[in-house]
């Protein structure tokens, strides 16, 4: 009893219990060569999204912002690398990151292979 009592204490509730994710906000971003579009998304904090991504160019992208997918809480992180870092595309794929925001704050995103090349952006969760 009084191990359950410390877990329960110990874990902080997850703000996505009880979400309804057929009811979130969608936001949609495309890659190119060598653009991010939009290359800034401005998210509102405790609210929960769908992050659909697609990629219409002819190269393999990747959307690569690990301070910010460390900040939210992740309904199902099956569309992002194992390391949780970024989610990789292939051309022509696309795919959806189901997340509530739990931070305000300010987080850099870019395309790993193509960052050199402008491939840059930001999001802001207020």
């Amino acid at each position: 009893m009084l191990l359950a009592v410390l877990v329960c204490v110990l874990i902080p509730p997850t703000q996505a219990v009880g979400v309804d994710w057929s009811k979130t906000h969608l936001v949609t971003l495309t890659t190119v060569e060598y653009a991010l579009e939009p290359n800034h998304l401005l998210l509102r904090r405790d609210t929960a999204y769908r992050l659909h991504v697609e990629n219409h160019g002819r190269e393999l992208h990747e959307l690569t912002a690990p301070d910010f997918f460390k900040s939210v809480e992740l309904h199902d992180p099956d569309a992002l690398n194992r390391e949780h870092t970024e989610i990789v595309l292939q051309p022509n794929e696309q795919k959806d990151l189901y997340f509530v925001t739990l931070r305000s704050g300010h987080y850099d995103m870019w395309c790993a292979d193509h960052d050199w090349a402008g491939m840059t952006g930001d999001i802001t969760v207020e």
